[in-house]
């Protein structure tokens, strides 16, 4: 048999379109906000609109085997336009034809082997095909690369040091711009508030907390301090101050969620945003430390199964299962059959260009090359749409169900009181699965008042604006980019919007371990082995990344903060 006809493809009965999705038909029509959000300064006037960047490398062509699987390249403009109203492309109809069933007749028995020696090889097969591409050349991950952080400590103290000259010269500056009568007012304001002119991130909080008590004309003075100091290519702070004041002053002009959707409205062109989505994959370790944990855990708990099926509740461009698949290929005995049930959503879909036929094309191709046999069921619908008998789950199947990045989008009891996050870990929990994997964010912006949650985003993303800046130097294009079109637009969410609107709702990882098992799943444990391929990866970046093991769970975090957390249920 020819191995190509390992693959099968099949979709749900469910009409293919994507008119699920929510669309807004109408929206405000006049500017955002006044004249004051739209400020010269603005980066989101400034940066996002008239700034043209090309982001492809040869690396990506070179070494890059998912990439080249995916066949997306990146040019041109990605611009932003406020006045756009939030509607998503939808896919033609022909792309998954509907009913289409086209499954494979071959199947691959597995014979019992030796458990350790089984053990052995797939923790070997495992870490070639999860580490093998992360440890060869990267253009981002260079030999030169402790040079490199080196020079970039030294401009960034030396920009430190300029900041403070040019707080005073700023000052000065604004108080120049008011009127006489106002400036005594204006010079008492700020010296009642008490913030010295060289703590942006102290400055940002003073800002927020002049909102969240109501005080305007405190907010509108430390609002012009704020867009003096931040820039688009300054430190860390600068960089993400430029985007949170914007969200600030959205929040204060009842815009945050227009902006929101504009922000996800206006992306650049598809296969740009996926090249801005591969260069953070690739520049940091978050994605690839969630990706190794859940893969590791469901390798390890499905062994010794001939038939896996993987719900996957956040497909994306299914570059997960490319390595796990290759893991499995090489496993002694045999390759297990493996279905694949992939859920989209909209910002996946958009990235794609096209539906979840996009994926299964990646997965045909692995099927192929890898001669194991992989058929995938595709269910193009929300998350919280999803129902038990659109996972088609059947008898005699390992069930390994993961969330990455995706289970907070749910809403839960604070939003609606059917609480749908603990129904779908309840409804997950009814299928009996083998194993079910969870990868999030450790942050706690979930039910939190707005100002202690605007701190804690803060302190957030500060930590992961500094992790990029060890890697891409300020005046990259490419870390502009991924920080505009991967990031801001969740920062603007979580500090501008509020009840449904607000998607971006993390919690920590001892909150999620209440939810798991109070819907009757025990901790899966993991590993030590996955553990020891995670801190071999994490060499290859920053000495400042740190991988605590807690409890049978991974947080990867930037210094003293965690930033992501891996844990296992069953």
């Amino acid at each position: 048999m020819d191995s190509g006809d390992y693959y099968g493809y099949g979709v749900t009965d469910r009409d293919l379109s994507y008119s699920s999705y929510p669309t807004v038909s109408s929206l405000e029509t006049r500017p955002f906000g006044t004249s004051k959000f739209d400020s010269g300064n603005s980066p989101l006037a400034n940066y996002f609109e008239s700034h043209t960047f090309n982001t492809v490398t040869d690396y990506q062509e070179q070494h890059s085997f998912i990439e080249n699987l995916s066949g997306a390249s990146s040019s041109s403009d990605s611009s932003l336009d406020y006045n756009q109203y939030f509607h998503r492309p939808s896919p033609s109809e022909d792309c998954l034809p509907e009913g289409l069933q086209v499954f494979s007749s071959g199947t691959s028995a597995l014979h019992n082997v030796d458990h350790s020696r089984n053990m052995k090889h797939t923790h070997l097969q495992l870490e070639s095909a999860l580490v093998g591409d992360a440890m060869k050349s990267n253009p981002y991950l260079g030999k030169n690369r402790g040079a490199q952080t080196s020079s970039l400590r030294s401009r960034a103290w030396n920009k430190e040091a300029q900041v403070l000259d040019r707080t005073q010269q700023s000052l000065v500056s604004i108080l120049n711009g008011i009127q006489s009568d106002t400036q005594d007012k204006v010079m008492e304001d700020l010296i009642l508030l008490n913030v010295p002119s060289s703590n942006l991130k102290q400055l940002l909080i003073t800002c927020a907390r002049a909102l969240a008590e109501n005080k305007l004309d405190d907010f509108e003075i430390l609002v012009a301090k704020v867009r003096s100091f931040v820039s688009v290519t300054g430190d860390p702070i600068q960089r993400l101050g430029a985007y949170i004041v914007e969200g600030l002053v959205a929040r204060k002009e009842l815009s945050g969620t227009t902006i929101y959707r504009s922000l996800r409205c206006k992306e650049p062109a598809g296969k740009d945003l996926f090249s801005y989505m591969y260069i953070l994959y690739e520049i940091c370790p978050y994605l690839k430390f969630g990706y190794m944990a859940a893969n590791g855990a469901i390798v390890e708990a499905c062994r010794n199964e001939d038939r896996i099926h993987i719900i996957d509740f956040q497909i994306a461009q299914g570059t997960q299962w490319m390595t796990i698949l290759q893991a499995l290929a090489a496993r002694p005995g045999g390759a297990p059959y493996v279905r694949i049930t992939g859920i989209d959503d909209p910002l996946s879909q958009y990235a794609r260009g096209d539906g979840l036929a996009a994926v299964a094309k990646r997965l045909s191709a692995i099927s192929e090359k890898f001669n194991i046999a992989v058929e995938f069921h595709a269910v193009p619908v929300f998350a919280l749409e999803v129902t038990r008998d659109m996972l088609d789950v059947r008898p005699g199947e390992a069930l390994a169900v993961n969330f990455h990045l995706q289970l907070h989008h749910t809403p839960d009891e604070s939003v609606d009181v059917n609480n749908p996050r603990d129904d779908l870990i309840r409804m997950i929990k009814s299928l009996c699965p083998k194993i079910v994997t969870l990868v999030e964010q450790e942050s706690n912006t979930n039910t939190a008042p707005f100002l202690p949650r605007f701190v804690e985003a803060l302190d957030y993303y500060h930590a992961m604006f500094e992790s990029i800046d060890a890697t891409l130097p300020r005046d990259s294009k490419e870390r502009i980019n991924v920080e505009q079109h991967c990031l801001a637009r969740d920062i603007v969410n979580v500090i501008a919007c509020e009840g449904k609107e607000r998607v971006e709702r993390h919690e920590l990882l001892g909150k999620w371990k209440s939810r798991f098992m109070m819907a009757g799943f025990q901790q899966y444990p993991l590993s030590s082995y996955v553990s020891s391929v995670i801190k071999d990866l994490m060499k290859r970046y920053s000495e400042h990344y740190a991988l605590v093991e807690k409890d049978g769970a991974m947080l990867l975090g930037w210094k003293e903060r965690n930033l992501v957390s891996a844990s296992a249920w069953f």
